[in-house]
């Protein structure tokens, strides 16, 4: 009898899934419409002009973002910059040859020259070699927390004690106390695949969100040490409390929520929230999350964080889809959560409400 009711579970099922899975699916952006990565329109001019070897525009965009004090896109482009001429580096090296203490030049090249040391086996070695360049650049930014953020993920690699990690923690928040890749760095640091534990890098990332202002990147620091501990096995402190967890959900939400559906600025947040949702099985909410997603997905947390400057890549996530492609693997969940919620859809439910027409990406 049991037996007999699975498999009529598992056909009903299947019936819902033909019906209800095409009208979900044209709520979403189409498969061959979402971009991974996409610069935005600051970052693509600079991008285009360096494949043509041209350093002229990127220089201009750093300049404008250090003499603004734009800390948060800075990062981000220095970041991507340094990521293109890991590629294509010709002319990065032009760059420097031209200016070669422009601070900006620097400051990519320490980069790209970090996530290379990252890549090798002997990677602590490496990046310890790399320490007076760091110094340098940091030293020379009495403003910038980029080059700091910089320095505490090379002083991670490196094996440092807390008390130095500490000194450069202190350096950062001076210059941006709610920088949100320098929180993200001390998140690192303190996880439990590092040198902390589930419990401090939780207690670290709630703190770091009740202080910072309410559409601050910084408030999705909770879900991102609860990714870390979805994806890490329990040290001795145990694993993270559902309840917490569940906070640091809840309050992702609602930034993601503050911001407009599409919006590139808050897309690694919005992919990181829907990795989550679906790990803990939330079809409805990530269905929600990867409308808001839209065209927009990112290598973090897709591409099982082997982006050079992260972790070490931990036994892998439960979504293994895609080969280890960051975008298969994104399309892939949604795939998962537009089939999850077609099964569990009523036959005669023609109107889901949030997966149906007046859903995110509706029409």
């Amino acid at each position: 009898m049991h037996s007999t009711m699975s498999m009529l579970r598992a056909l009903l099922g299947a019936v819902r899934s033909v019906r209800h899975a095409p009208r979900l699916a044209a709520a979403l952006v189409p498969d061959d419409d979402v971009l991974l990565d996409a610069p935005d329109e600051r970052l693509a001019p600079a991008l285009v002009a360096a494949a043509l070897g041209d350093p002229e525009p990127a220089a201009k965009l750093l300049a404008t973002t250090r003499d603004a004090g734009e800390w948060e896109d800075r990062d981000r482009y220095v970041t991507r910059l340094a990521t293109f001429a890991h590629g294509r580096g010709d002319w990065l090296t032009g760059w420097l040859s031209a200016t070669p203490g422009d601070p900006d030049a620097l400051l990519v090249m320490a980069q790209l020259a970090v996530r290379r040391a990252w890549e090798s086996p002997a990677r602590a070695e490496r990046l310890r070699e790399l320490a007076p360049l760091v110094r340098e650049v940091a030293g020379e930014a009495p403003h910038d927390p980029v080059p700091w953020r910089l320095a505490l993920d090379h002083a991670r690699g490196a094996h440092a004690g807390h008390a130095v990690f500490e000194s450069l923690w202190e350096q950062a928040v001076r210059r941006s106390p709610h920088h949100y890749g320098c929180h993200v760095a001390a998140l690192k640091y303190l996880s439990a695949q590092w040198y902390g534990s589930h419990r401090a890098a939780f207690d670290f990332a709630e703190q770091a969100a009740e202080d910072s202002a309410a559409d601050s990147l910084v408030r999705a620091l909770p879900v991102r040490a609860a990714y870390d501990g979805l994806r890490v096995p329990p040290g001795p402190d145990g694993s993270v409390p559902a309840d917490r967890v569940d906070r640091a959900v809840a309050d992702a939400l609602a930034l993601s929520a503050a911001f407009p559906p599409g919006d590139p600025w808050p897309a690694e947040v919005r992919n990181l929230l829907a990795y989550v949702l679906v790990e803990r099985g939330r079809w409805e909410e990530a269905w929600e999350e990867f409308g808001r997603t839209g065209a927009f997905a990112t290598s973090f947390p897709w591409g099982a964080a082997r982006d050079a400057v992260s972790e070490d890549p931990p036994p892998g996530p439960r979504l293994r889809p895609g080969r280890g492609d960051p975008l298969l693997r994104f399309l892939a969940a949604r795939d998962r959560v537009r089939g999850e919620l077609a099964r569990r859809t009523p036959l005669r439910d023609t109107g889901r409400g949030r997966a149906g027409r007046d859903g995110p990406g509706g029409h």
